[in-house]
């Protein structure tokens, strides 16, 4: 069973979508102990970080989050609450990935938020799994973390930055994989796997 973990943070409705059209069983839940026994989480979020981790507080699943040893996947705000810190609210997070979450500066070449389809390269881990560099996932987002030990995905948006980080069983990704079309269902086919 996956665990879909609802913290009043966006709209949960195209993860739900994109797990039944691969046929994976899941509850969208904010219990401490039915996301413990799932088999996978997921951490998905749409807005703000400050408010993420205010919410989580409030549901008390910082620490449930910190312990699981099952494999977690953090979605956008969902994977930047598992960095150390956001410059969104200027915010400490989980702490899981070894990265900073930081602010774009806008440009005459590149606009904030970065928003629509970028490729992707540098890819490791089975999270990737029969996904080539190059290929076209789908962002919305004026927050980015920051390259660091964790980044198992990059891409460029006037500064290259982490499109997926990865520590032991805790995987995140800047962009949508529900929202990126075949590219994005191979790589939620490949988390359901892990």
């Amino acid at each position: 069973m996956i665990a879909i973990v609802d913290y009043k943070m966006g709209n949960l409705r195209s993860v739900e979508n994109a797990l039944r059209r691969l046929g994976a069983e899941f509850i969208v839940t904010a219990d401490a102990e039915q996301i413990r026994k799932a088999d996978k989480v997921l951490l998905p979020g749409v807005g703000n970080a400050a408010e993420a981790m205010e919410n989580l507080r409030a549901a008390g699943l910082v620490e449930v989050i910190r312990s699981l040893r099952r494999p977690v996947l953090g979605i956008c705000v969902g994977m930047q609450v598992m960095c150390r810190h956001s410059e969104e609210g200027d915010v400490d997070c989980l702490g899981i990935f070894d990265a900073r979450v930081k602010r774009f500066v806008p440009s005459a070449d590149e606009k904030v938020p970065h928003m629509g389809w970028n490729s992707i390269g540098n890819l490791e881990t089975k999270l990737f799994k029969d996904v080539r560099g190059g290929e076209m996932v789908y962002f919305v987002h004026s927050f980015y973390p920051e390259l660091c030990p964790d980044t198992i995905a990059t891409t460029r948006h006037g500064v290259m930055f982490s499109a997926a980080l990865k520590y032991e069983n805790f995987y995140g990704t800047q962009f949508h994989p529900e929202k990126s079309g075949d590219v994005g269902e191979r790589i939620i086919a490949n988390f359901l796997k892990l």
